[in-house]
């Protein structure tokens, strides 16, 4: 069971509007537009799944993780395992 299944339709809402951002800039490049314009426009997609991500991961982390808690053992484990691992990686990107 995933943790964003009652926001299921938003979110696939915003992603498709992320995917019409980056269409966006594939468009740019071929119409040569400036530099500065695209790069402009690749900040505002990084921002839009940056947003995304952590909205997610506090879904990912309102459910799925506390869910494990309370049952303990070695899915509540790997759970808090895996969700430090999402959160190193967002901090890396």
């Amino acid at each position: 069971m995933t943790g964003y299944g009652s926001e299921r339709e938003a979110y696939l809402k915003r992603l498709r509007r992320i995917e019409g951002q980056v269409r966006g800039l594939q468009r740019m490049v071929e119409e040569d537009k400036y530099c500065i314009d695209i790069l402009t426009q690749v900040s505002a997609a990084t921002k839009a799944l940056q947003s995304f991500s952590l909205e997610l991961l506090d879904e990912h982390l309102a459910t799925c993780v506390v869910q494990a808690a309370a049952a303990g053992g070695e899915e509540a484990d790997l759970k808090v395992r895996e969700a430090s691992d999402a959160i190193a990686r967002l901090v890396r990107s």
